[in-house]
């Protein structure tokens, strides 16, 4: 074969990987270019996850603590309205054994002592005649009439506080998704650096492929999570 054929062939297998070489830069420039972008996506993503994550934490916290005020006022009403209650069982008793043994006097007494609001119980209750019906019931606050404000109040009270609890319960549920989804873009990042680590294109490309979807279920999540 002619030396100049030969060094013609040459020169085309240059050019070819010249040509090949360039192609493979392009698309390192642009896949560089890709994950700059990404990166600050992510950063950006991470940021705004942490963020809420944080302020669903401060929020579960500023919940549970009314819960626990709104307990203890509940549970102070109820140890009150269980004195009340006392009381009204006591004062009952006495006014039933002046009727028993007679002191009419004595009984009247007693009846102008019944709080107010059990009034309307203890009327109806007398109308039962508990002195002679053995099947009347033990006292007014077995009756329907009976009513006792501290412990309603301490009910309702009750039952907000664990209303209440709850809704802590809901908002500490919502911190741990947003830091799952911190924990899933940190992840993203260390497929990013650790694909710049690989001169193959290929792994390169099928590592950022990964981050891809990672950061695109991530997007999903933020976009679909309540926020504050």
């Amino acid at each position: 074969m002619p030396e100049g054929a030969n060094i013609e062939i040459a020169h085309h297998l240059q050019e070819g990987h010249e040509h090949s070489s360039g192609k493979s830069e392009r698309r390192e420039r642009a896949l560089e270019i890709v994950e700059g972008f990404l990166l600050a996506l992510v950063a950006i993503a991470t940021a705004w996850s942490g963020y809420q994550a944080a302020k669903w934490d401060g929020r579960e916290a500023e919940l549970y603590g009314k819960s626990s005020r709104i307990r203890l006022t509940a549970e102070g009403l109820q140890t009150r309205g269980g004195q009340e209650q006392l009381y009204d069982a006591q004062t009952v008793n006495s006014w039933l054994e002046a009727e028993v043994t007679g002191k009419t006097a004595v009984a009247r007494v007693y009846a102008g002592r019944i709080r107010p609001e059990v009034r309307p119980a203890f009327r109806a209750w007398v109308k039962t005649d508990p002195v002679h019906n053995p099947n009347a019931p033990v006292g007014p606050i077995q009756m329907p009439q009976y009513r006792n404000r501290l412990l309603a109040r301490s009910a309702e009270l009750r039952a907000e506080a664990s209303a209440v609890f709850d809704e802590g319960t809901t908002a500490r549920e919502r911190g741990d998704r947003y830091v799952r989804v911190t924990v899933l873009l940190a992840t993203v990042l260390f497929l990013i650096a650790l694909s710049q680590r690989f001169d193959l294109l290929g792994v390169r490309l099928g590592l950022f492929g990964v981050a891809l979807v990672l950061i695109v279920i991530s997007a999903y999540w933020i976009a679909s999570y309540p926020r504050i």
